[in-house]
């Protein structure tokens, strides 16, 4: 019996990846699950935005290079559970219109082959599963559905003061729909302690329902499901036709393996998902693997992110803030007919976070900055071009990326800060006002997507509709890589879901 033959080979187990494993986990089928990361360390320092934000000592990913090979020390992270382990734990549906063809200001999103309807039932069972605290009814472009599992988590006084001014100005502010372990009716019982390290942080109390917390470590419970950490996947191979995966060679704590799968899921991320297909060419597949599109790597996607600093002389006291969304210009608006964004709030703004973007500035000044803020994430969808890619160059991860939907982005921008100044009467704040916007830069990688999008042909796509390439029979992908375009909302709920939806498929397959 060849104890390094399995039914399944995960690679990868951030959002896609941990999701599948506990999808299919129960069958009882066996399960290699390769992680090239850790269990991110349980320590003090995870609540120390010295050592997270200005030391960045979990930032562990290597230094990619810009179209211009310039380094960039991009927001990734390795470790079991991937990026959620940091993320602010924000999971929203798409909205329906999302998976049609639509017109922006500098281009078109494209249709997705799914549509809403087929995902629905799969956001249902992710919400669940990752424990979402939210309220329906109140976002104007939310799909209308059952009631989220968990009830919204509630506003701080100066939030709800925010909030207020917002629905005073007829606008439709809403709560986040957050993925946290938090019981407001009995805080004794709770894991979440509603603390101001939360959104950028790895939570000291595991109350962060991650992929790590929620997914794999209960998958990992089940004895045909194995966890092999700080193995890092260098080559797929294929048999002699190049029509099956038969095997990876691994790189475990330095130590060469091979492992070999009758079916091989990538979830790395869409980054290094593309990657490893094309650092795995061969005879067959000269260009990587499953890459006869040529399409492996190119349409990268990331989003474009705006932070607006809304700064005061009236104190923020808010202790856990990321609790309003605002999408009010998702769509556009009466004289600007074209998607412009979403706006959600930050999480708190410490001024190691000021210092570590603007290190010129005085500790003092930093911290009454922080003190003083309210601070919010601008996000305008980033529309699909074949010319931003990622690819190898000189061994080297490299990401060409020109910027585009710039005009719908600088409009949101404006825009908000506009909403900001309208209510800033509304919330007994008499005090000297400042907007600061910025936009963040290309090394903003958390919501990465689009390397391997999926569709019906493959001559313009590199998967089909339940993720597997067209090229390689037994060869997936289920992270965000098979988005045809990127929305302007969070990817993770979707990549959730579809990671459970396509176990569903593989459950079939595997029977």
């Amino acid at each position: 019996m060849n104890n390094n033959h399995y039914d399944v080979i995960i690679v990868g187990t951030g959002a896609g990846g941990a999701t599948l494993a506990y999808q299919l986990a129960p069958s009882g089928k066996k399960i290699l699950v390769l992680e090239r990361g850790e269990f991110l360390p349980r320590e003090k320092a995870n609540w120390n935005p010295q050592q997270v934000l200005q030391a960045s000592i979990y930032r562990n990913a290597e230094n990619w290079s810009d179209k211009h090979g310039k380094l960039i020390n991009t927001n990734a992270h390795y470790y079991v559970g991937g990026n959620t382990k940091f993320y602010g734990g924000a999971l929203f549906r798409f909205r329906e219109k999302d998976f049609e063809q639509v017109t922006h200001y500098d281009g078109v999103s494209p249709e997705w082959i799914l549509k809403y309807r087929d995902l629905a039932p799969y956001y249902t069972i992710a919400e669940k599963l990752y424990e979402v605290h939210g309220q329906r009814g109140l976002d104007p472009t939310e799909p209308e559905q059952e009631a989220y599992p968990f009830p919204a988590i509630t506003h701080e006084p100066h939030i709800q003061a925010i909030y207020e001014g917002l629905k005073d100005e007829n606008f439709h502010p809403f709560y986040l729909p957050l993925s946290i372990k938090l019981n407001q009716s009995n805080p004794l019982q709770s894991a979440c302690i509603r603390c101001d390290t939360c959104d950028g942080f790895p939570c000291f109390l595991n109350a962060k329902a991650d992929a790590d917390i929620n997914c794999m470590r209960p998958a990992m419970k089940h004895s045909n499901v194995t966890l092999i950490t700080r193995a890092k996947v260098t080559h797929l191979h294929t048999n002699a036709s190049g029509k099956e995966v038969t095997g990876v060679n691994v790189e475990v704590a330095g130590e060469p393996r091979y492992y070999s799968a009758n079916i091989i899921v990538l979830a790395c991320g869409a980054v290094n998902s593309a990657i490893l297909l094309l650092k795995s060419a061969n005879h067959q597949h000269p260009n990587g693997l499953a890459n006869s599109s040529g399409l492996v790597g190119r349409n990268y996607m990331a989003h474009k992110f705006g932070v607006v600093l809304a700064l005061s002389t009236q104190a923020n006291p808010t202790v856990f803030q990321k609790t309003i969304g605002f999408n009010d210009f998702y769509w556009g608006e009466k004289d600007f007919p074209y998607p412009m964004g979403s706006v959600q709030m930050l999480g708190n703004i410490h001024k190691e976070r000021v210092l570590a973007n603007a290190s010129f500035i005085p500790c003092f000044i930093a911290q009454k900055i922080a003190n003083h803020c309210v601070p919010w994430l601008l996000i305008t969808e980033d529309l699909p071009d074949s010319k931003n890619r990622v690819y190898l160059k000189n061994g080297k991860i490299r990401l060409d990326y020109t910027s585009n939907n710039n005009k719908a982005f600088n409009r949101l921008i404006k825009r908000w800060v506009e909403v900001l100044k309208s209510i800033k009467h509304r919330y007994k704040s008499k005090q000297l006002s400042i907007y600061h916007a910025e936009k963040m830069s290309i090394k903003e990688v958390g919501h990465q997507c689009g390397t391997c999008k999926f569709g019906e042909d493959p001559k313009t796509s590199v998967l089909d509709i339940n993720c597997r390439t067209h090229d390689i029979d037994n060869l997936y992908v289920v992270d965000s890589s098979f988005f045809p375009s990127s929305t302007a909302i969070n990817p993770s709920l979707t990549i959730m879901a579809n990671a459970l939806r396509v176990g569903e498929h593989l459950l079939t397959r595997l029977t």
